[in-house]
C-alpha cells in the first residue's frame, strides 16, 4: 500500500543518513585516537588533556558504532532484533558507551575550567594543583560508573524480555509493551543528562566570570593579560559542549514524549544526536593545535591527489 511505502521510504532514508553520519563520526574520532597514540609512542607520555581526549575518542567511536548497529537492525531486521539476547546486549553496550561519552565530555569541560579559570578560593587552588594527578582516577571512575549503568540496563531489559515473552509473530506488540516499562531507564538517562549538563553549565559560568574579571583588571590596570586568549578559546569549546548537551537533553525529552506512539520521530532524534556529536568532535580537532595541524596535512595531501588526477 502507498502508506506502507511511505513509511518504508522514510525509514530507509533515515538509516542512510544515520549511516553516513555515524561513519563520518567514527572516522573523525579514529583520527583523534590515532594522532594521540602516535604522540604517545613518540614521547612515551601524555598530558592530562590528551589522556581525556584519547579515552573520549575511543568512547565516541564505540558509541557511534553500536548506535548505528542499533538503528540499522531495528529497521532492517526487527523480528531478529527485539529478542534476547540481541536486544539486551546491544542496549546495555550502547548505554555503557553513551554514559561514558556524557561523563567524559563533561569532565573535559570541567578540566578546561579548572586549568584556565583563576579564583582565590583555597579549594579551587587545590584542584588546580592536583587536577593532573586526579585525571587517571577520574577517567577510571567514569568508566566504572558507566559499567554500572550498563549492567543495570542489561538486567532491566532482560527482566522486561522475560515478562513480555511472546510468539514469533507478535514482535511489534512486544516492543510496544517493552517501551511502556522503560520509565526507570528514562530516569537513569535523565540523571546522566542532568548531572553532566549541570557540570557543563557551571563550568561555563565560572569561566565566563573569570574572563570578566580578567578583562576588568586589564581595563583598570592598563596591562595586557595573555590568559584572556586562553579564556576565550576555552569558552568556545565549552559553549560547543553546552550546545551539544542542550540538544541531547532536548532529544531525550522528545524521545520520552513520542516513545509510546506508533509513528515516532526517533530516527530524526538519532540524526540530530549524531550530527552534533560529529560537529563537536570536529571542534575538538580544530581547537587543538596538534590535531588541527595533522588534519590540515591530511586535507592538503588529499587535495594534491585530487589535483593530480
Amino acid at each position: 500500500p502507498p502508506e506502507k511505502f511511505n513509511v518504508t521510504s522514510f525509514a530507509a532514508t533515515a538509516v542512510a543518513v544515520i549511516t553516513f553520519e555515524a561513519f563520518a563520526g567514527m572516522w573523525i574520532n579514529a583520527f583523534i585516537v590515532s594522532v594521540i597514540c602516535v604522540a604517545w609512542v613518540k614521547r612515551k607520555s601524555l598530558n592530562s588533556n590528551e589522556k581525556i581526549l584519547l579515552v573520549l575518542g575511543c568512547s565516541r567511536f564505540s558509541f557511534l558504532c553500536i548506535s548505528w548497529l542499533y538503528s540499522s537492525l531495528s529497521v532492517i531486521y526487527p523480528n531478529y532484533f527485539y529478542v534476547p539476547p540481541t536486544y539486551t546486549l546491544i542496549v546495555s553496550i550502547q548505554s555503557f558507551f553513551e554514559c561514558s561519552n556524557l561523563w567524559l565530555s563533561a569532565f573535559l569541560c570541567v578540566f578546561y575550567c579548572i586549568k584556565i579559570a583563576n579564583f582565590r578560593n583555597s579549594f579551587f587552588i587545590y584542584l588546580k594543583v592536583k587536577i593532573d594527578r586526579m585525571v587517571p582516577w577520574l577517567l577510571l571512575g567514569s568508566v566504572l560508573f558507566s559499567l554500572v549503568i550498563g549492567t543495570v540496563v542489561c538486567d532491566f531489559t532482560n527482566k522486561v524480555h522475560c515478562n513480555n515473552s511472546t510468539s514469533q509473530g507478535n514482535f511489534s506488540n512486544m516492543s510496544i509493551r517493552m517501551e511502556e516499562h522503560f520509565l526507570p531507564l528514562f530516569l537513569i538517562y535523565g540523571f546522566e543528562f542532568v548531572t553532566s549538563f549541570m557540570a557543563v553549565t557551571f563550568s561555563a559560568l565560572l569561566l565566563l566570570f573569570s574572563l570578566w574579571r580578567h578583562k576588568h583588571n586589564m581595563q583598570t590596570n592598563s596591562m595586557k593579560d595573555l590568559s584572556v586568549d586562553a579564556h576565550i578559546k576555552a569558552m568556545k569549546s565549552i559553549l560547543s559542549f553546552f550546545i551539544m548537551y542542550s540538544i541531547n537533553f532536548t532529544c531525550l525529552i522528545l524521545n520520552m514524549i513520542y516513545v509510546k506512539r506508533e509513528e515516532t520521530p526517533v530516527f530524526l532524534i538519532f540524526v540530530f544526536l549524531y550530527t552534533f556529536t560529529v560537529v563537536h568532535s570536529l571542534i575538538l580537532i580544530f581547537s587543538n593545535p596538534k590535531l588541527r595541524k595533522s588534519m590540515l596535512k591530511i586535507l592538503a595531501f588529499v587535495k594534491c591527489k585530487v589535483c593530480m588526477r
